[in-house]
């Protein structure tokens, strides 16, 4: 993890939780401090340095992310030096589109708009108030997970249509943490529980539009 910031903080106290060996890197004194009983190494580093990388043991890392987005100089050099000292896979913080494009250009497994990807995600949130969560798939298909209205209580799963009308497809229906349905099975929906339902944007919409 290069930068120890609110958005690398997080990833790197997420990743160490989940069990992950993780290296955090930066500048500021206090913000390695902060960190060093939280991952298994918190080091004062200058990323721009590539010696100082490979001493502080990132190039023998799996996965490695450039977490600082306002420093456009520092990010670029510094996954410039991640990828020259051998680590697999980069991932970096883009602030702007230039920034993002740069990053892309230099090879750059994946860059992320963490403040953009949130908004986008809040925003479809609030679109719809039965939409409770949903997960990109890519080339255009999600994961939404819809929460049962209290008008669709009582129903059946396969009343609902999604199949035929919407080619949506149910992974499954959860009741608190039990899972009591999915495509083809019988289920009668109650208030307040959630449908999983996999299938096209346009098509999910049209689906939360409906109910």
């Amino acid at each position: 993890m290069v930068g120890l910031g609110n958005f690398g903080s997080t990833v790197a106290k997420e990743l160490a939780r989940f069990g992950n060996h993780v290296i955090g890197v930066d500048l500021n004194e206090a913000s390695v401090s902060n960190h060093s009983e939280i991952v298994d190494q918190a080091l004062i580093v200058d990323a721009r340095d590539d010696a100082a990388l490979r001493e502080a043991g990132l190039s023998e890392c799996d996965v490695a992310l450039v977490a600082m987005g306002s420093d456009l100089e520092a990010s670029i050099v510094s996954a410039i030096n991640l990828k020259m000292i051998g680590v697999p896979l980069v991932w970096a913080k883009a602030k702007t589109k230039t920034h993002h494009r740069i990053l892309s250009k230099l090879g750059v497994d994946r860059v992320i708009h963490p403040e953009v990807e949130v908004g986008k995600h809040i925003a479809q949130v609030l679109h719809n108030p039965l939409v409770r969560d949903y997960v990109s798939l890519g080339n255009g298909y999600h994961v939404v997970n819809f929460q049962v209205p209290e008008s669709l209580e009582g129903k059946s799963l396969n009343s609902l249509d999604y199949r035929d009308e919407y080619d949506l497809r149910c992974i499954g229906v959860m009741r608190g943490t039990d899972f009591v349905g999915q495509d083809g099975a019988e289920c009668t929906l109650q208030k307040d529980d959630l449908v999983l339902l996999l299938g096209q944007r346009s098509n999910l919409r049209s689906f939360a539009s409906s109910l």
